[in-house]
């Protein structure tokens, strides 16, 4: 967690922040506290994005369906002010290290086993948010937390809203790309319908990453178009990860 810096705010809502976890394509995510005591994970979108009235409307619709989904495999919404100047967002705060840290820096490819714990935890929490009306969109290692009651996904549905953004070359205005590359479905690099197929091909793709290490369809050290011809065309690298 990063200290808050000058042009941050300091109250939002009835959440007091106490440091910046993250940012992203829609916005900063802070560390909070409710005024009954609280940790929470707070959202605050980029303040160019709340001066588009669509991207308002889903974002609205985001906040509304994503409250229905359950808190067991997820971090659930607790509050929200879609009508503010700029609008945020509180999660409950899930303590653990990303997928990603735990694979990249920490210790490396999980064993099989672990893999296989990650993929039924994983494949319940998608579960839950497709029962709810949402794909995901964005189902990559970072957006995976990793607890000692099994695997957390964060940051569901509401990356939807940013798609009303989105060019002829799938990125968003702010230049923030419609899904993350390496971790993206054939559909979504081709611009096609997302259904909940596409998360399921993203949920192969962060399980053959944390069984190797390595991401299927290879880096974007070739340039992002590269890596997402890969994705549309070619068959993902799964050398390593185990024949069972």
């Amino acid at each position: 967690m990063d200290g808050l810096r000058p042009d941050d705010p300091r109250i939002l809502g009835a959440y007091r922040l106490l440091g910046r976890l993250g940012a992203g394509g829609m916005g900063r995510v802070y560390l909070a506290r409710s005024d009954r005591g609280r940790t929470v994970a707070v959202k605050l979108v980029h303040r160019e994005l709340a001066g588009q009235e669509e991207f308002r409307r889903r974002f609205r619709q985001e906040v509304r369906s994503a409250r229905r989904v359950g808190g067991e495999w997820t971090a659930p919404v607790l509050d929200a002010d879609t009508e503010a100047e700029v609008p945020w967002v509180a999660t409950g705060y899930i303590a653990g290290p990303s997928l990603r840290q735990v694979v990249d820096r920490d210790f490396g490819p999980l064993p099989e086993r672990s893999v296989r714990i990650l993929g039924a935890g994983l494949a319940r929490a998608l579960q839950a948010v497709h029962a709810a009306g949402i794909v995901h969109r964005d189902l990559k290692p970072s957006n995976v937390l990793v607890t000692l009651d099994g695997p957390r996904v964060i940051d569901f549905g509401i990356a939807r809203a940013l798609e009303t953004l989105a060019d002829g070359d799938g990125l968003t205005r702010t230049g923030a790309a419609v899904g993350s590359p390496g971790f993206m479905s054939p559909e979504q690099v081709r611009g096609g319908a997302i259904t909940p197929a596409s998360d399921v091909f993203c949920l192969g793709s962060v399980l053959a990453y944390a069984a190797t290490g390595r991401m299927p369809f290879g880096t974007a050290d070739s340039g992002v178009h590269a890596l997402m011809f890969r994705i549309a065309e070619e068959q993902p690298d799964l050398t390593g990860v185990p024949a069972a």
